[in-house]
């Protein structure tokens, strides 16, 4: 008897999962779909990204179901044990609701996304912080550091397109990234993160692949082309409805609405990153990338946009890129470019010029073209050799290979290094730069 009636509970109880499971899937009118893509009272796709200076702010975002309408963030300077939990400060969250049905869809389907940004915090110290609704629903303590106010060592993890089979295929090069570089201060997306830029399920994907990265390793992610997709079809490209709600990341009112938190600067131990939106109002972005970089007093000037430079894939051609935004780049000694779209490998530097019969050579800026997902297209070496009369050189490429890279950035020094999806080191490099003057040399 004690037998059977135990497996009438256990039948009951998988019963009742199974009606759960299909009351949700009806309910927010999904489809087929994963437990992890349904959102739910905890909250999910928790991610930090930089909204102001990094050495005292940090911005988190999350999701929750369209119930959770108050949210909240905590947040104590970390402790060797528990302890930290007795003094948290709580901050309410700023929360939107967003119709996920906008794609296509035909009923309304809403979701509601939290950010809030943590001001006043002290430069170069660990804090844990945690996200939820204030009483029953929050995620586990997480924690990060903030940077120096000084000039200090730097490294941080590039990542090209991710975009296809992201889950699957892009998974395992994001935790190799992260274990290679488990002390990196941030990350940087170049752009085309998922496919498709309006479906769920992909971004469901890209969060899950990164989940626990997301949450502790600071992001920097840039637009790309399939961020920017019609709704419907016949209807004209726009930002993906997902971008902003889940991105929290600085706005820059003198620009264009457009451009908002797609353009933006970031200034990490004078380290300045400049992201740019390569697919529209170019000329505008033109105006704030020699704004911002005349008036830089950084040791280091990095800028990242999607489409590459010198376009190393076949059919590729980021003509205004390489036009109007190169002589800037010139013009105001950037040291490192970092793009994708290309779905290949490519390391060049301009100018190309030999110091005698020393392998030390001149460089003006690094120019590198990669991609992290599984999708590849070929080399166009006919291509690349026409950019020689820009002072092009092409130093290392690739074909048909997941890459990640590792930037150090040390004193007078930077160290770019490229390595395959196994782990195997692929390309090195560094490049030496003399404050006073600018001149900068590359070192193999």
């Amino acid at each position: 008897m004690k037998s059977l009636s135990s497996s009438l509970s256990i039948a009951i109880f998988f019963l009742g999962n199974l009606l759960f499971s299909q009351n949700i899937e009806h309910k927010h009118n999904l489809g087929s779909i994963h437990h992890w893509q349904i959102p739910s009272k905890d909250p999910d796709r928790i991610i930090l990204t930089f909204n102001g200076d990094p050495a005292t702010k940090r911005a988190v975002t999350w999701r929750t179901e369209k119930s959770i309408l108050n949210a909240y963030a905590q947040i104590s300077e970390a402790t060797k044990n528990s302890k930290f939990s007795d003094s948290t400060i709580t901050i309410k969250a700023k929360t939107e609701s967003l119709d996920i049905s906008l794609y296509r869809g035909k009923s309304a389907i809403k979701i509601n996304y939290h950010n809030v940004t943590f001001k006043n915090l002290k430069p170069n110290t660990k804090y844990v912080y945690r996200v939820g609704d204030g009483d029953s629903y929050w995620s586990e303590w997480i924690q990060f550091k903030t940077a120096k106010q000084t000039y200090a060592p730097t490294q941080f993890i590039f990542l090209g397109d991710a975009q296809n089979d992201v889950l699957s295929h892009w998974t395992r090069l994001y935790r190799k990234a992260y274990q290679t570089a488990p002390n990196a201060n941030f990350i940087i997306h170049a752009g085309d993160l998922i496919n498709n830029a309006h479906k769920d399920n992909e971004w469901a994907e890209w969060h899950k692949a990164g989940d626990l990265i997301n949450k502790q390793l600071t992001s920097i992610p840039v637009v790309g082309n399939h961020e920017v997709k019609p709704l419907k079809k016949g209807e004209q490209k726009q930002l993906s409805i997902y971008w902003k709600p889940q991105f929290t990341l600085p706005v820059n009112h003198q620009l264009d609405k457009n451009l908002h938190e797609t353009v933006y600067s970031i200034n990490y131990q004078d380290v300045k990153i400049i992201v740019l939106n390569s697919n529209y109002n170019l000329e505008e972005q033109t105006k704030y990338l020699e704004d911002q970089l005349k008036n830089c007093d950084a040791k280091w000037k990095i800028v990242t946009c999607h489409h590459s430079i010198f376009s190393p894939a076949k059919g590729r051609d980021f003509a205004y890129g390489r036009k109007v935004w190169k002589p800037l780049l010139d013009k105001y000694n950037v040291d490192l470019v970092l793009n994708g779209h290309d779905h290949t490998y490519a390391r060049g530097h301009v100018p190309f010029n030999k110091i005698g019969n020393s392998k030390k050579r001149q460089a003006g800026t690094i120019y590198v073209t990669s991609v992290s997902g599984p999708k590849h297209y070929n080399l166009d070496v006919n291509q690349i050799k026409t950019y020689s009369n820009q002072g092009y050189k092409l130093d290392v490429s690739g074909e048909q290979t997941q890459f990640f890279q590792i930037i150090d950035i040390n004193d007078n020094k930077l160290t770019y290094k490229a390595y395959d999806v196994i782990g195997n080191l692929y390309d090195i490099v560094s490049l030496k730069k003399n404050f006073k003057n600018g001149k900068k040399r590359l070192i193999n």
